[in-house]
């Protein structure tokens, strides 16, 4: 049974990577399309998208890595495994995506005073491209079950609106002379990478400072373990996340089971402690009992 379950999940983990390998590849190669395409009908809504591509690649090449490595299991020196790995990944994609936003918008920013009229045609077929590209991608991943082939299935699903965006100003150019939309749009569209890209930086860095993944979650947690009678207490109770998907949890739990404590009762708390952590789903969890007449040696870190 156990065996046909592994079984399973490896056949799941492959789907994955073939999934989120052919999305990388597809992704990689339009990229460059994009990038030389926009300069050669002197677009910047399309270098605007091509960032924003570029990005997409970014993610989705360092998911379909973590999900390879992510196998490994933990070893004497990474002891938790190399889920970590994913929030590094994050944070450099975010970098890179900032650099990027800032180089379109230097671009574009003078174009405002100046508009150039971009080569429609080669702006049109373009848009037409990135809406197949990207809406296949986004078709391939929205087959995928985990939680990082859900993020980039949303990726690939901004990218298609924003190419349906570059066809719609395409096909007006095609009719008017109004060479400001481009600019505009690419604009527009940069800003709104930014004010994502600035959103989910500040969440990976509080998840890279070990900061508590979710604070309600960890008051559930709280009361949860408070609600089993033979607990007193709890102090040093932490909560922070491996890669914001995989939680980590320590806590010291004072017991006031007294003078009749002895190997069944402990078992017994042991037991109920478990099956009221369970429901979390936490991957690591670490619990000391204490003793209410007992000194807890961590005391004078608190």
């Amino acid at each position: 049974m156990h065996q046909h379950h592994q079984q399973q999940q490896s056949s799941h983990q492959d789907d994955s990577d073939k999934r989120l390998a052919l999305a990388f590849f597809l992704n990689v190669s339009f990229t460059i399309i994009e990038f030389v395409g926009g300069w050669l009908t002197n677009s910047t809504a399309i270098m605007a998208d091509a960032v924003h591509d570029l990005g997409d690649s970014l993610s989705i090449g360092s998911a379909w890595l973590l999900n390879r490595l992510g196998r490994s299991s933990a070893s004497r020196e990474f002891t938790y495994g190399y889920r970590r790995l994913s929030l590094f990944g994050a944070l450099i994609n975010s970098l890179v995506l900032v650099g990027g936003s800032l180089w379109v918008l230097s671009e574009a920013i003078p174009r405002l005073a100046n508009p150039v009229m971009p080569v429609t045609e080669g702006m049109l077929a373009l848009a037409v491209l990135g809406v197949v590209v990207n809406g296949f991608a986004a078709y391939r991943l929205s087959k995928g079950k985990t939680l990082n082939e859900k993020v980039l299935n949303w990726h690939l699903l901004e990218d298609v609106l924003g190419w349906l965006a570059v066809l719609v100003v395409a096909i007006i150019l095609q009719f008017v002379h109004w060479p400001i939309l481009d600019p505009l749009l690419s604009i527009g569209f940069t800003l709104f990478i930014l004010v994502n890209v600035l959103r989910n930086l500040s969440a990976t860095a509080r998840l890279f400072l070990q900061a508590a993944p979710d604070k309600a979650l960890q008051q559930q947690i709280e009361r949860t373990l408070l609600d089993i009678d033979a607990l007193q207490s709890i102090h040093h109770l932490h909560l922070w996340s491996l890669d914001g998907e995989h939680h980590v949890l320590t806590a010291h739990l004072v017991t006031d089971i007294g003078s009749d404590f002895n190997a069944t009762g402990y078992a017994e708390i042991k037991q109920r402690i478990a099956n009221a952590l369970e429901p979390f789903d936490l991957a690591h969890t670490t619990i000391e009992l204490e003793l209410i007449q007992e000194n807890c040696r961590d005391e004078r870190q608190e």
